[in-house]
């Protein structure tokens, strides 16, 4: 058996005495050496787990596994009884041939109905959602004039925590100091301000079900947004600045 090596080099290289050295090693098999044994770096003798979990298992009560054996039932049952043809209520496939050209005609009549409808009710549906997030676009040059340095008593708590400026904050407004307002006549009105661009890179979102409105900025900005949500908004009560992993920052 021979084998066949093409051997490309550079002018300079072609020196007849070192091209054959060169095409024998380039066929060579690679060197390989054995791999060692593994040995473990923990104490280990087959009779027990090396690592131990802290804290055991949860236990299920036998209330619980019932439960779950009667939803598997349930899921396995719908499963058999679902059909996997997909011609089945398609009336074009029906076997009355003669009607056919009639039945499809109908049926493109009812889906276009039918999609009229479904497209009324999800403009109605739009309408009512709710909605949980709002954005502001970038700061106008008009909102930023406004803004004037930061106090001394935050300057100094930002310098204690090492906080830069560009950190994001956020203010929580509780359902508690709406000034007899509720919380969704806070929320509408505050969309109203981020949609006019009046505070400077704030987006803010409504937690329903913590009866609070967080709205989140730069710290650059945070005493101004704070002044403009309690005057605009008619606050009464106090304003927390909660800054991640660092907590309440600034009040006012």
């Amino acid at each position: 058996m021979t084998t066949e090596v093409i051997l490309h080099y550079r002018p300079y290289e072609s020196d007849p005495t070192q091209l054959p050295k060169i095409a024998e090693k380039a066929i060579q098999d690679f060197p390989t050496r054995p791999l060692l044994r593994f040995i473990p770096w923990f104490p280990h003798d087959g009779s027990r787990l090396p690592l131990k979990p802290k804290r055991s298992p949860p236990g299920i009560s036998e209330e619980a596994a019932e439960d779950v054996r009667q939803y598997l039932a349930i899921s396995e049952c719908s499963i058999k009884s679902q059909s996997y043809d997909c011609t089945v209520d398609l009336l074009e496939f029906q076997p009355n041939l003669k009607r056919k050209k009639h039945l499809i005609q109908s049926y493109t009549l009812n889906e276009q109905t039918n999609s009229g409808s479904l497209e009324k009710q999800a403009e109605k549906e739009k309408r009512h959602k709710k909605r949980s997030w709002s954005v502001s676009s970038l700061p106008s040059s008009n909102c930023t004039e406004n803004v004037f340095p930061l106090s001394k008593k935050l300057q100094d708590n930002l310098k204690a925590l090492n906080l830069h400026s560009f950190y994001r904050a956020r203010w929580t407004i509780d359902h508690t100091i709406c000034n007899s307002q509720t919380l969704e006549d806070v929320w509408a009105k505050l969309n109203r301000i981020i949609r006019h661009n009046e505070l400077p890179s704030c987006n803010a979102t409504i937690q329903r079900h913590l009866g609070q409105i967080w709205v989140f900025c730069d710290i650059m900005y945070c005493e101004y947004v704070g002044n403009h949500l309690k005057g605009r908004l008619a606050l009464t009560g106090k304003i927390n600045l909660f800054v991640h992993k660092y907590g309440v920052v600034f009040s006012m």
